[in-house]
């Protein structure tokens, strides 16, 4: 089974992510199958950046979010235009509405220890 989840990066004590889809049994940092984009939650708000026509792609053949990759997809909006796309709505209306709300959001460079 795949699962959509978190790798970290990044130094001791400065955590990154990548969210990848990855087989259920591969170890946190291990193998995977691709790469859907990153997260930093060290920025102010934080920064989440995806590739969400893969996700949908993904979501649509059975993969399952980790708990905090669902909980990111729930803040950012995302699950809810997934239950949409679900429904028949069509993927150029959710991707121009998905980049209107990540260009209307202001994140701050600078990131926190």
């Amino acid at each position: 089974m795949v699962r959509i989840r978190l790798r970290r990066t990044g130094l001791k004590g400065q955590p990154t992510y990548r969210i990848i889809a990855a087989d259920k049994e591969s170890p946190r940092d291990g193998r995977f199958l691709e790469i859907l984009g990153f997260y930093n939650p060290r920025t102010e708000p934080f920064t989440f950046q995806v590739n969400e026509e893969r996700i949908f792609n993904w979501l649509s053949n059975g993969a399952q979010p980790s708990e905090s990759v669902q909980k990111l997809f729930n803040s950012v909006g995302l699950s809810d235009r997934f239950q949409r796309y679900k429904k028949g709505e069509s993927l150029e209306t959710l991707k121009a509405e998905a980049e209107a709300y990540y260009a209307g959001r202001v994140v701050d460079a600078k990131t926190r220890r």
